[in-house]
Formats: structure tokens, C-alpha cells, sequence
């Protein structure tokens, strides 16, 4: 794709609740990194009701948006293409307005996933462990069918949410195996676990972390580090955060707003960190 990088270029995330989004700080950080002095990018409070207007309302001068909770899903009829990624998992957190002016979807979350882990080292595994059985669940299934080679094991707490994991399973091509939350410190044996889980549900299973753990993936960013992470490291164990993901999946939507290949990570990540440390 040629630079999109022109004089008043707009973009922005969109979610409700939205005052914790950390996107504009990493996007605003990697327009002065890559010297986009036209670019800008603003946060939005915007529910289901009021996507479909607010993206009629939209210029030409818009590039692209973020979208969070709980617009992944809602906003798919209203684009016209879909990437395949964004498909496996029925959620789309990048929307791209083309130079035509079509709106494009996808998903960076998935490989944002795939590339953070990448960066600790985890290229590929045997098998694998997931904590919950959320929207947040099933993109890391959709990350692990790129790089697990054997069984993924879901630790959920209803027979509801264990059928939605075993469906999500069958359709992205992946081993699922449901076990309850409550063996979920079985979980921690795995040569990589991935949790998905809101604030505080792991604190419980600090106390199981092995005594050499291996990969642990915590999708939270603030607080940080949770007690299972701060745990796990205690014990040698590698950890990605939730911070790692953030970026990640961030400068992609970057890449693709902006058509700059490739965007500045680091400048992101230095950013969040400090606008966390700052909460």
C-alpha cells in the first residue's frame, strides 16, 4: 500500500466504556515517532446503537479506527470486506477506510498475539492451557491454532461456556479439551498458559505456580502485574503481558492507517509504560 501519511489524516478508538483506553497514547506516541505531524487520533465513547451514524458521519479525511467492547462484533454488518482473520473469530477491532472508500475490516488482536509471543521467544508449542472462555478466549485459540502443534485445554466455569470453547475449537481447526475452573492450577503445568480472565479471578492460583514454570501469557495490563504473573516470574518463568499484546496488535493497526511498514513498536511500547506507571 502506498503512504497514507498526507496533512489532516484522522483516526481514533471507539468502545463504551472508553476513558481507559491506552490507544490513543501508543498511536499519538508512533505519529510523532514516524513524524506524521498531520495525524491524529482521539477516543470516542460510542455503544451499538450509535455506531451505524457516527460512521456515516465520517469525512474522507478519516484512515482507520480501533474498536473495543462491544462494537468487535457489532460493527461487521455495516463494513464491506472482512478479512479472513477477523472472520475466524467474528470480531473486528481495525476498521480501514480504503482510498475507494470502502470500509474494511480485521483483527490484529490474533496475530498481535502471535507476535508477542514470538518476541519472548515462543515460536511453537506442544500443547497449551487457557484460562476463561470470553471474546478474549477465543482469539487466543484462533492465535494458537498458528503456533500450537497439540492440545489446548480450557479451564471454564459452566458447561455453556464449555461448549462455545469446543465449538470455537472445531471451527479454527484446534484440539480443545474442557476441564472446570475448578482444577484450573492444573492449568499452570502447561508449556504455555494463556489467561483471559478479568482482574483478581487468577490471584487464587498464585499460590499452584510449579516450581519451574514455563510460558505465561496474561492478557491484563493494568493492574500489573497481576499476582499470578508477578509469581510466576519469582519462579524463572517467562512472562508476556497484556502491555505486549497492546502493542503489538497496536502497530499493526498503525501499518495499516498509515501504510508505514514498519511502525514503531518500540515508540509505542515506551509510551504505554509510561502512561501506566503514571495511573
Amino acid at each position: 500500500m502506498p503512504t497514507r501519511a498526507t496533512d489532516g489524516r484522522r483516526a481514533a478508538v471507539l468502545g463504551s466504556p472508553i476513558a481507559h483506553s491506552l490507544s490513543p497514547v501508543l498511536h499519538r506516541a508512533a505519529y510523532e515517532a514516524a513524524g506524521l505531524t498531520g495525524w491524529s487520533y482521539d477516543s470516542f465513547d460510542v455503544d451499538e446503537a450509535a455506531l451505524p451514524g457516527f460512521l456515516d458521519r465520517l469525512g474522507p479525511e478519516w484512515a482507520g479506527l480501533s474498536l473495543t467492547m462491544p462494537l468487535k462484533r457489532a460493527v461487521i454488518p455495516l463494513l464491506d470486506e472482512v478479512s479472513d482473520t477477523a472472520a475466524s473469530v467474528d470480531a473486528v477491532n481495525t476498521l480501514i477506510f480504503t482510498e475507494d472508500g470502502r470500509r474494511r475490516g480485521d483483527n490484529t488482536d490474533i496475530p498481535g498475539m502471535v507476535a508477542a509471543l514470538r518476541e519472548h521467544g515462543v515460536e511453537e508449542v506442544g500443547s497449551a492451557a487457557i484460562l476463561g472462555a470470553g471474546a478474549t478466549a477465543s482469539s487466543a485459540l484462533a492465535a494458537l491454532a498458528r503456533i500450537c502443534t497439540g492440545e489446548v485445554v480450557a479451564y471454564v466455569r459452566s458447561e455453556a461456556r464449555a461448549a462455545e470453547m469446543r465449538q470455537w475449537g472445531e471451527r479454527l481447526d484446534v484440539e480443545v479439551r474442557t476441564r472446570d475452573w475448578a482444577d484450573a492450577a492444573e492449568a499452570l503445568n502447561a508449556p504455555l498458559v494463556i489467561a483471559t480472565t478479568p482482574a483478581g479471578t487468577t490471584d487464587a492460583l498464585a499460590a499452584a505456580v510449579p516450581e519451574r514454570p514455563a510460558t505465561l501469557f496474561d492478557v491484563l495490563y493494568d493492574p500489573w502485574p497481576t499476582e499470578l504473573a508477578a509469581r510466576w516470574s519469582m519462579f524463572g518463568g517467562a512472562v508476556v503481558g497484556g502491555l505486549d499484546l497492546l502493542v503489538h496488535q497496536a502497530v499493526l493497526q498503525f501499518e495499516q492507517m498509515t501504510g508505514q511498514v514498519p511502525g514503531p513498536l518500540e515508540a509505542m511500547r515506551q509510551a504505554g509504560e509510561k502512561a501506566l506507571a503514571g495511573r
